[in-house]
């Protein structure tokens, strides 16, 4: 089984990149393959809703939005980690995420989730939600720890004293290292659940 790891802080040892390494160390115990991919700090543009994708099956900007997209693909589960930005995520991982689940059209479905919000003190819970939302319109479960899943520091190495939020993110990976295990043998079992053909209904006619 193997996790992808995307971290959307423009600095690669921050306090995102703490919390997200003590996930990883969990998950190695766990014998779970653990890829990161840095985020934070690219030239990624917004989605232009162009529809092209809808044709192609991949973002008309071809950059690292569609180099992740097949690593995303392969992966039984995805951690999203930012810091907080005016109770908001990263804007620059915004767009990176928009565009990579707007853009693949694989299923998605059971793909575990989990999300993770570094701050100075607060907007973590708004930021979690915000992430949340990706999960949810996909069809993914979407893991939970102890708590919130944030941890505390405004400059870089601060939350490494942060021991409730460090133990947050080891009981999250445990979690969803579970998580992800009991999904892949309810595949085995039972299968898929089954999808109905999707109904559209728009708001104005």
């Amino acid at each position: 089984m193997n996790v992808l790891m995307i971290n959307g802080s423009p600095k690669p040892n921050g306090n995102t990149a703490i919390a997200l390494r003590e996930m990883e160390q969990i998950f190695v115990q766990e014998g779970i393959q653990v890829e990161t991919i840095h985020v934070g700090n690219q030239d990624i543009r917004g989605c232009i809703g162009c529809g092209r994708c809808m044709e192609t099956g991949k973002c008309v900007f071809d950059d690292l939005v569609n180099e992740v997209a097949p690593k995303f693909e392969a992966c039984d589960g995805l951690v999203v980690g930012t810091p907080v930005y005016y109770a908001s995520a990263n804007a620059t991982l915004v767009a990176f995420l928009t565009r990579l689940f707007y853009s693949t059209h694989f299923d998605k479905t059971m793909k575990v989730g989990a999300a993770v919000a570094a701050a100075r003190r607060g907007g973590l819970t708004a930021t979690y939600d915000e992430l949340n939302k990706f999960f949810g319109i996909s069809g993914m479960p979407i893991a939970s720890g102890q708590y919130w899943n944030g941890i505390h520091g405004r400059e870089p190495g601060e939350a490494a004293q942060d021991a409730e939020g460090l133990q947050g993110m080891r009981t999250l990976a445990r979690n969803m290292a579970f998580l992800m295990k009991s999904i892949q043998l309810g595949k085995e079992t039972y299968g898929l659940p089954q999808r109905e053909p999707f109904q559209r209904t728009n708001f104005i006619r």
